[in-house]
């Protein structure tokens, strides 16, 4: 058997019965697995335009993306350790303790902080892939428990309270204080490192590696990819992309404390990652349908209050939405079994 075919026959079933599409480009089966994230956005966004017009002329839309860039971050991490089947319940504690570290060093660092914050918690992803490809510890398990390390770290290191960047706050100002075509530049960096994953997973053979693993990794395994390493890069993206989110908080709070902001980004970043057509069983992820999963995301409470519902029921009410817009975009290629 060659190792192309090897990579694309499912542990479960027989070579014969191999799915057809070539690694680390999965195409869905039609338009609307494709389209089905921007279309769920859209019909959103149009229900909550005709609700409350002023969300339109009222900068409203701008507003919607800087509460999406955060959440859009913290989803693109996500979508790479789901991709290849596992998942990372540390990364938005991540967040907040990049954001704790940098307000702690752009004074002293400058320019040189958010480099060194991102290199660390970078660091820290790599080392959640590294136990779990090389320690088989079950990612859900390692990285609960990296969450709740995490969590003391930040308080011992805040010293439990607010830390303020008091200097150099200059140099992250244009994240949310410059914009382009009215949204502000946070929301287009998330863009553009949606866009690079894009093309990482499309084109190079590191992404088609962890669409391999994502999909069959014993298959993978014996074709002879270093799937446990694939794993690694997975959470150490991650990690960057986390301590990225850590660096928007501070250009947007100018703080960072343990409960503040950035501290309940976890279930709005694994919801994005669905309803952006992510596979939890691995294997299947379009990094630019993840804008559009924040975007529904962080448009779901504003459509809520548009439609009268009072903030005691938003709670049920986001739920629904996220089960119905993962129903809708989710591919069940024949096949697969949906886990």
């Amino acid at each position: 058997m060659s190792k192309k075919a090897l990579l694309e026959q499912p542990a479960s079933l027989p070579a014969a019965e191999a799915p057809k599409n070539k690694p680390g480009l999965r195409r869905p089966r039609n338009l609307w697995y494709t389209a089905g994230p921007f279309a769920v956005f859209l019909a959103l966004f149009v229900l909550v335009a005709v609700l409350r017009p002023a969300f339109l002329t009222g900068g409203g839309l701008a507003i919607l993306t800087v509460q999406a860039a955060p959440i859009l971050l913290v989803a693109l991490g996500q979508a790479m350790v789901l991709h290849v089947g596992s998942i990372d319940l540390s990364n938005a504690a991540i967040v907040i303790f990049a954001a704790i570290i940098l307000a702690q060093t752009l004074g002293p660092l400058g320019p040189a902080a958010p480099v060194v914050t991102i290199a660390l918690v970078t660091l820290i992803g790599a080392a959640n892939g590294f136990l779990v490809a090389f320690g088989q510890i079950p990612s859900f398990a390692l990285t609960l428990g990296t969450l709740g390390i995490l969590q003391a770290a930040s308080l011992v290191v805040s010293n439990a309270t607010t830390v303020y960047a008091t200097a150099n706050t200059q140099l992250l100002a244009p994240l949310f204080g410059t914009a382009l075509a009215g949204l502000p530049m946070a929301f287009w960096v998330g863009v553009v490192l949606a866009a690079s994953l894009w093309a990482m997973l499309r084109f190079t053979k590191a992404g088609e590696g962890m669409t391999a693993v994502g999909l069959n990794e014993t298959g993978a395994l014996f074709s002879g990819l270093q799937t446990r390493w694939l794993k690694v890069v997975a959470f150490a993206l991650s990690g960057l992309l986390a301590g990225v989110a850590g660096i928007l908080v501070i250009a947007q709070a100018g703080a960072a404390s343990s409960f503040g902001l950035g501290s309940d980004l976890l279930l709005p970043g694994i919801a994005a990652a669905i309803v952006g057509g992510t596979a939890i069983t691995g294997g299947t992820t379009n990094p630019i349908n993840i804008v559009f999963g924040a975007l529904t995301v962080a448009l779901v409470p504003i459509g809520a209050a548009a439609v009268g519902v009072t903030p005691q029921a938003q709670s049920l009410v986001y739920g629904l939405v996220i089960i119905a817009a993962v129903a809708l975009t989710m591919s069940r290629s024949r096949g697969e079994v949906v886990k």
